[in-house]
């Protein structure tokens, strides 16, 4: 049975504050040797969130009306916004289509973890109490089902946008993940603030409405996203699970108000780090093309022939300084390298980086060549929605699982009825469902065979 230990905010005083980016993989290497380090985390973390404010109501009984009136209040919003873009408003999210994919990018530590806090509550898939949140994490995993499991959809949206080099994101973008990782690490110390994080997090937000709808206008399919408008409903999928959970688990009494002001502060611990709206006013696609060229020069440095010289100077000698960047794209423009305003195609430097027998061919990732292609022509020109291209070819979205599904006695019918009285079968499925593994073959297969386990017990 899950211990509710006494509040931490007496606590000692912490170290400095560990670093996102670096609990983060150390958690998904091996979270048993950073428990200390995690524990911390989440307390300094907790300490963050008495600088925010919540909107759950004062009486726990209220909060199903509360989520089917933000729910409500959310479609209201959207309403208004195709009303809008209707009357000939813009995008009101991505001004073009590296806009969305550095978003992509830039919340991909997040997305990459998706449902992990839930976790650490496997062990006690016997107690109905936690029956909706195992249910929660088996959904986010697709129940064993590649083309359904989250992270195996974002990771393939990724490496078809050619967006998946973004282990080189800033600290700030791993606050997310790295708390997802620290509450499943820890989730029988801090029990109330993972229920309350997944009951904020699992609210329906307005921006995955927005988002879904212009990414499908960029060509870009939204498919997961669209995936949690649909399960994170009011009415019967995760934020009505997320509730119920609340519910059957809080105390009775005088104990119930301190579990629930616990609740309370694991809701706000949503609003920490880099978040969808921060990511996506981020964005400046001068700055971030500087960024790339910046890093692309530290490799590229000594790699050109000295034969062509633009604006007096070397390739090499330009990209020695990467601080002469601004400067290197000015020129190019000069002397003609580069046409603003015009279609891409027409830009010599361009045709280096693409087209039949490019001198550059693979030096720049999808993302990288979409950031330079806006950046020439001054946006992403209309092109069909991803869902018009897909009726106009007579396709559906392309979702593959992956091949290398195979049989394992993961998937033998003989393990039901032996998992059912062991502890250590178990206990092996529920390691290879962790958020390092579950989107594996493996993991996969010991997630379909978890669910029917959870269906049988």
């Amino acid at each position: 049975m899950l211990r509710v230990v006494p509040d931490r905010t007496t606590a000692d005083a912490l170290p400095a504050e560990a670093s996102a980016k670096h609990l983060y993989y150390r958690l998904l290497q091996d979270a048993s040797t950073v428990s200390t380090e995690a524990r911390r985390y989440l307390e300094t973390r907790l300490r963050a969130t008495n600088e925010h404010s919540d909107e759950l109501p004062e009486d726990p009984q209220a909060l199903y009306e509360w989520s089917r009136a933000c729910s409500a209040q959310v479609g209201r919003r959207y309403r208004e916004y195709l009303d809008a873009r209707r009357a000939g408003a813009p995008r009101r999210f991505f001004s073009c289509k590296s806009h969305a994919l550095y978003f992509l990018r830039g919340v991909a530590p997040t997305k990459m973890v998706d449902g992990a806090w839930l976790y650490g509550l496997l062990p006690h898939w016997r107690d109905e109490r936690f029956v909706p949140l195992v249910r929660t994490y088996l959904e986010e995993l697709g129940e064993g089902r590649p083309e359904q499991n989250h992270v195996v959809l974002y990771r393939q949206l990724l490496d078809k946008q050619g967006c998946a080099d973004w282990h080189d994101l800033d600290d700030e973008h791993y606050v997310q993940g790295a708390i997802q990782l620290a509450l499943a690490a820890h989730a029988e110390e801090f029990l109330p603030e993972l229920i309350g994080y997944n009951l904020g997090y699992e609210q329906l937000p307005l921006h995955l409405l927005i988002t879904s709808y212009e990414l499908n206008e960029l060509g870009i399919d939204p498919y997961y996203f669209t995936l949690h408008i649909t399960i994170d409903n009011a009415a019967s999928g995760h934020a009505q699970k997320a509730v119920q959970s609340v519910l059957e688990v809080l105390p009775q009494g005088k104990a119930g108000a301190a579990f629930y002001q616990r609740i309370k502060a694991g809701v706000r611990l949503n609003e920490l780090g880099a978040s969808t709206l921060s990511v996506i006013g981020a964005f400046d696609l001068q700055r971030e093309l500087v960024r790339v060229l910046q890093a692309k020069a530290q490799v590229g440095a000594e790699l050109h022939s000295d034969y062509c010289c633009i604006g007096g100077l070397s390739v090499n000698e330009w990209l020695r300084e990467p601080a002469r960047i601004p400067a290197f794209l000015r020129c190019l423009e000069e002397e003609g390298w580069i046409h603003r305003g015009a279609l891409s195609e027409e830009s010599r430097f361009w045709r280096l980086i693409e087209g039949e027998r490019a001198a550059m061919f693979g030096v720049f990732s999808g993302y990288e060549r979409q950031l330079l292609r806006d950046w020439i022509m001054g946006g992403t020109p209309r092109e069909p929605s991803f869902r018009a291209r897909q009726k106009l070819m007579g396709e559906t979205a392309s979702r593959t699982a992956p091949t290398e599904m195979t049989e394992t006695r993961l998937e033998d019918p003989a393990c039901a009825a032996e998992a059912l009285n062991s502890k250590e079968l178990a206990a092996t499925l529920m390691a290879l469902m962790s958020p390092a593994q579950h989107h594996t073959p493996a993991g996969l297969a010991a997630t379909r065979r978890f669910a029917h386990l959870l269906q049988q017990r």
